[in-house]
Parts: C-alpha cells; sequence; structure tokens
C-alpha cells in the first residue's frame, strides 16, 4: 500500500502530488528516447546502423584522394566486379567503392546542413512569432502561406536552369522553403506553451521574454522538435537524390548517392551492369528504412515525454 501510494498521483497528501509531478518532469526526453529504442529492438538495429553508414561515410572519404578517385579513366570503363575492382567501375571508369562513400558523405552532409538550417529558422520564427502572438503573428504568418503554396521543385528547376549549379545555391534553395512546416508546429506549441502558469510566473518575476522563450519554452519543445527534425532530414535526404536523380542537384561528374542511381535510366546499364546502380539503390534504400524505424521510436517517447508533462 505504501508503494501504491508513492506512484499513484491519486494517493498521499498534495504536497506529495507536486512532488510526484517534479520527479516526472525531472525526466529528461533523452532519457525516455534511449529507453524506447532500447526496448524496441528493430529502432535500435536500425540506429545503429544508420550511425555506421554515416561514420563509414564521412572517416572513410578521408582517407580517400577525391581528385584522383573522380577522374576520367577510359580504360576502365564498365568493368565487372574483380580482384582489382570489389564492386566494379561506372562509365567514366570510376572505382564504385569510392564514388559509394563520396556520394554518401556529400549527400548526408548536404541533408545535415539543410536540416540544421531549417531547423534555426523554423524554431526561432515559430517560437516567436507563437510566443508574442497579436499582429506581428498575423502578419508573418500569412506571409508563410504565401510562401508555402509556391512550387517548391518547379522553383529549384528554373533556378538551377537559370543561373547554374553551385553549392551554396543549391542548399539555400533547398533550405528557403523547408522550414516552413517547422515553423506551423512549433508555433502552435509555442502558443500552447505561453499560455501555461510557469511563464506567467516567470514574467511576473521580470524574467525578460527572450530569457523565458530560449531557457524555458524551447526545451519543452525538444520531444516534438526531435520527431520534426528526424522525418526532416529523411526528406531532405530523399529530396537531394531525388534533384540529383532528375539532373538538378549534383553535376553528373560530383560523386552522389543520386548520379550513381541515374544511371539506372539507362536500360543496358539496368540490364546488364547491376553493379553500377544496386548498391546505391540498396544505401538509399537501408537509410529510409532506418530513419523510419528510429523517427516511430523517436515519436513514441515524444508522447511518453508529453504524459510526464
Amino acid at each position: 500500500m505504501e508503494n501504491d501510494k508513492v506512484l499513484s498521483p491519486e494517493l498521499g497528501t498534495p504536497d506529495e502530488k507536486k512532488l510526484l509531478r517534479a520527479e516526472k518532469r525531472k525526466v529528461s526526453f533523452i532519457n525516455i528516447l534511449w529507453k524506447e529504442i532500447w526496448a524496441d529492438k528493430l529502432a535500435f538495429v536500425a540506429l545503429v546502423i544508420f550511425v555506421g553508414i554515416v561514420l563509414t561515410a564521412f572517416i572513410w572519404s578521408m582517407f580517400i584522394d577525391t581528385d584522383e578517385a573522380v577522374r576520367v579513366n577510359l580504360r576502365t570503363q564498365n568493368q565487372a566486379p574483380s580482384a582489382e575492382f570489389t564492386l566494379g567501375t561506372d562509365n567514366m571508369g570510376r572505382d564504385v567503392i569510392d564514388m559509394l562513400v563520396l556520394g554518401s558523405r556529400n549527400s548526408l552532409s548536404i541533408a545535415f546542413i539543410v536540416t540544421g538550417m531549417v531547423a534555426i529558422v523554423g524554431v526561432l520564427v515559430g517560437v516567436f512569432t507563437g510566443f508574442y502572438g497579436g499582429r506581428a503573428d498575423n502578419l508573418i504568418m500569412r506571409a508563410v502561406d504565401t510562401l508555402s503554396m509556391l512550387p517548391f521543385l518547379m522553383l529549384v528547376i528554373a533556378v538551377i536552369t537559370a543561373f547554374g549549379w553551385t553549392m551554396f545555391l543549391f542548399i539555400f534553395l533547398m533550405s528557403s522553403l523547408g522550414w516552413i512546416g517547422i515553423c506551423r508546429i512549433i508555433r502552435t506549441r509555442a502558443l500552447q506553451q505561453g499560455r501555461l502558469d510557469y511563464v506567467s510566473a516567470s514574467k511576473t518575476l521580470g524574467t525578460p521574454n527572450v530569457v523565458i522563450i530560449f531557457r524555458e519554452v524551447i526545451p519543452n519543445l525538444v520531444a516534438v522538435l526531435s520527431t520534426i527534425l528526424t522525418l526532416t532530414l529523411a526528406n531532405n535526404i530523399g529530396l537531394e537524390i531525388g534533384l540529383t536523380f532528375l539532373g538538378f542537384g549534383l553535376p553528373p561528374g560530383t560523386p552522389s548517392l543520386g548520379t550513381l542511381l541515374a544511371l539506372a535510366s539507362v536500360p543496358v546499364v539496368m540490364e546488364h551492369r547491376m553493379w553500377q546502380w544496386l548498391p546505391p539503390a540498396l544505401i538509399i534504400l537501408t537509410l529510409a528504412l532506418c530513419v523510419n524505424f528510429v523517427s516511430q521510436a523517436v515519436n513514441r517517447a515524444a508522447d511518453a515525454r508529453q504524459r510526464l508533462v
């Protein structure tokens, strides 16, 4: 009975209930997430595989001479897997393994950079508009609604065609509209947080609004933000690969999972040179599945954290 009294919020004195709620709030989202991933063996294996692919791509690429790896060599063009080339060579005579490592690094780097940029812009705009509200909120959200109606893919294709390809321009275009969805979700949560008692208490004590936002409001949005960013990362990986596959992303000579996969658009390669397109296709499929399983665990952890608060 004594244990039940401690564990159940319906039993005990009001002080005990407050203490129980305070202890629940002390449970960090990271701890909940780790327990959720550890309990879900599929999500744990997916996380290990995803981290393994990322570390392999970035560490292995440090030992590859990029200039030498991307150099065209017609003498070794379209060679099948052998002792010299474990996964064969592509249509430019380059080692497929080197292209896979460098391509994975480039695709993941762009996805991580874009995800970080859209997260910063989306969180800042969403939190400040939701926290302050008023006319500024209405004005900014109407601008966000207008931007959300723009055809993103057509915009990217038109700009790349008109101004040519550069890494900075490509990352900027991918980030230009990607923050809108994050902004809307964070704004809704910031509206809810801004009307809770702890915010009112902080304002009563004279705490500046900026301090309240960064010290109290944003930390309470970590759970939902983690779920959003996991899905955003997967979307950005697929977006970069898709645009490159269509010819509006990384140039054909630049290693990328998209440029390697684009070789499959040639019927001869699709039928007779599977070693050129099957490995990148398997990596893309593996990354998609890993992010999907991990995102499910993150979503469950976010729900569990929300019930504790």
